[in-house]
């Protein structure tokens, strides 16, 4: 065997009566998890600079993808995904013919709707949604597991299943009955997660946290946000840095895509203060979370170091802390 998917790779992962464990499958194999960019050497940009404009030029090199970030403000929010996008070389980067496509959105709640911040952009999702078909994608679901109230009630409260199914996609709702326990042979905490399947079997998996305050965490942005695919979401609580991190090392989204259009700067994760809630018309995109998290932290006067996750996804080399080892385009859509 030469080679695993990234269907496979997950797969090889479920937990199962006298498996061999993932690791000695991949040692045999003399592979490396795909999802996972190769070490790639430090990109010189000017020291000190949070947001240094670069040159970009589409590329199907995977180690020079992992190293970009687009950061676009002041526009609409299809305007928005469709220009992030273009700094990677459009969404055929990430979505081939055929793909089968999950975007996973923060819907948390039944009684929010996204202009309290709560939860993520419905025309975010939308664009997203429409462009992978544009890319060919044969499906698109959207999906999210609320701690309060059912999911049909938040699909629709939010905004989301709208504007999701107006571009064609699906809304599903995650059956308790498809979670399978699965080996996390990266994990310094926890070893195992009880993952819903379907984020197990797609080819892609587009992250699309909404920026917001957190109680516990500090902030909700791409890491946490993996949270809604997996069961006994409390336990993750504890030492959350590293669980979130030893998560994410197992999760793997192609892309993640922060939604700043409005951020919730107090009372998350779930809001209610109008006064919270501040409009940015800002999106963050990038395949390394930990950098996009990072990035995201400084909405908010904070630093990828203030974050536990961040600080534990970048020791556990799942991406960048130091943005200054991103190539970041910076764009302004109103100049």
């Amino acid at each position: 065997m030469s080679h695993l998917s990234r269907r496979d790779f997950l797969k090889a992962a479920s937990t199962t009566a006298g498996a061999a464990s993932l690791g000695a499958l991949l040692a045999a194999c003399g592979i490396k998890p795909v999802g996972l960019p190769p070490k790639a050497p430090a990109v010189s940009v000017t020291e000190g600079a949070l947001s240094p404009t670069v040159e970009t030029q589409a590329t199907s090199d995977p180690t020079a993808i992992s190293k970009l970030m687009a950061v676009v403000r002041n526009g609409e929010p299809e305007a928005l995904v469709r220009r992030a996008l273009d700094v990677f070389g459009g969404m055929g980067t990430f979505v081939k013919p055929g793909a089968n496509v999950i975007i996973k959105p923060n819907i948390c709640v039944a009684y929010r709707s996204y202009d309290q911040a709560a939860t993520s952009n419905p025309w975010v999702l939308g664009a997203l949604v429409k462009l992978c078909f544009e890319a060919g994608a044969g499906r698109v679901r959207v999906m999210d597991s609320p701690f309060d109230g059912t999911a049909r009630q938040a699909y629709q409260y939010s905004g989301i299943q709208e504007q999701v199914e107006a571009n064609g996609g699906q809304m599903e709702v995650m059956s308790g009955l498809k979670y399978i326990e699965t080996d996390i042979p990266e994990g310094r905490d926890i070893q195992s997660a009880s993952v819903y399947d379907e984020i197990l079997n797609a080819d892609v998996l587009i992250n699309v946290p909404i920026a917001k305050d957190h109680s516990l965490a500090k902030l909700t942005l791409g890491m946490k946000n993996l949270l809604g695919v997996v069961q006994n979401r409390p336990g993750y609580h504890r030492n959350i840095g590293v669980r979130l991190a030893d998560l994410a090392s197992l999760i793997r989204p192609e892309l993640t895509v922060i939604d700043a259009v409005r951020i919730l700067t107090y009372g998350g994760p779930t809001g209610g203060d109008p006064a919270a809630v501040q409009k940015l018309d800002t999106l963050i995109a990038s395949p390394d979370i930990v950098a996009t998290d990072a990035y995201a932290a400084t909405l908010f006067g904070l630093r990828g170091e203030d974050l536990d996750y961040v600080v534990a996804g970048a020791a556990a080399g799942l991406g960048n802390s130091d943005l200054t080892q991103m190539k970041i385009e910076d764009i302004n859509l109103a100049a």
